[in-house]
């Protein structure tokens, strides 16, 4: 079989995932089971047919809208079912049917849960970051450009960094400037790409939030009360490591002259 027909099944199953991903951005800050009851029309009740709920194409096909009632469902449903397909095909594309593939599939399905419940909510379910420390420990046994050791100190260089600044800023101003969630889900990132990945996810979010953040207050006003969630801008810093991070490196390095 040619390839390129190959990627195929990654692209399918990422899609399959994505909608299960869907479910879990939804239901887990609601507090509900991500297993039952089976999906359904927020609008009328209805519950969508296995053939409504192909990922991608059914949403396509129905342009976006309810059946029965008509009602539109949220661009975000194809949006993260595309952003899982895309992201197990480039996984495979880089490692095959691997066990480093799945795991790392489970860490980026994770981090495309926290930056959309994030966006909306801006909270970090510990349901996800807390597990995902433990479970990036026991993946650095199996990875084979992780250890042990790199997984424990990028854990605590995760999570210590932050709360450091939280600390500092709290004295300083008197007022929370970083949530706890946000120092917990860099306690994860770190326990799956240590604390090399850790640092560089770090330089990554800090350089893209500040840019975003200046264009806020250039369109609200620098007085402005609005609040940017910093978990999307970690989690875009870890994917940025995860793919490309010895490009990014190497290219640190000879621009910087070392």
């Amino acid at each position: 079989m040619p390839y390129n027909l190959i990627l195929i099944v990654p692209f399918v199953l990422g899609a399959v995932v994505g909608s299960f991903l869907n479910v879990c951005i939804y239901r887990i800050p609601a507090g509900r089971s991500i297993v039952f009851p089976g999906s359904s029309c927020s609008s009328c009740g209805q519950a969508i047919a296995f053939y409504d709920n192909i990922p991608i194409l059914s949403y396509l096909l129905l342009r976006g809208r309810c059946r029965r009632c008509a009602a539109s469902f949220s661009f975000q449903y194809p949006l993260v079912e595309v952003l899982s397909a895309v992201f197990a095909t480039a996984l495979f594309i880089r490692s095959g049917a691997s066990v480093e593939t799945l795991v790392y599939f489970v860490f980026v399905s994770a981090l495309i849960v926290i930056t959309f419940i994030d966006l909306e909510l801006r909270i970090i379910p510990d349901v996800i970051s807390l597990p995902g420390i433990p479970l990036g420990f026991a993946a650095s046994f199996v990875l084979p450009a992780m250890n042990w050791l790199d997984s424990v100190i990028g854990a605590l260089a995760g999570g210590g960094i932050l709360l450091a600044i939280a600390v500092a800023y709290y004295a300083v101003a008197k007022k929370e400037g970083m949530g706890g969630g946000d120092v917990k889900l860099l306690a994860m990132i770190g326990a799956f790409i240590g604390w090399q990945g850790v640092l560089m996810t770090l330089l990554l979010a800090s350089f893209s939030g500040s840019i975003i953040g200046l264009a806020m207050m250039l369109i609200y006003g620098k007085d402005s009360k609005y609040a940017i969630p910093f978990g999307p801008f970690l989690a875009g810093g870890a994917l940025a490591y995860l793919f490309v991070g010895s490009r990014l490196i190497a290219w640190y390095f000879t621009v910087s002259g070392f």
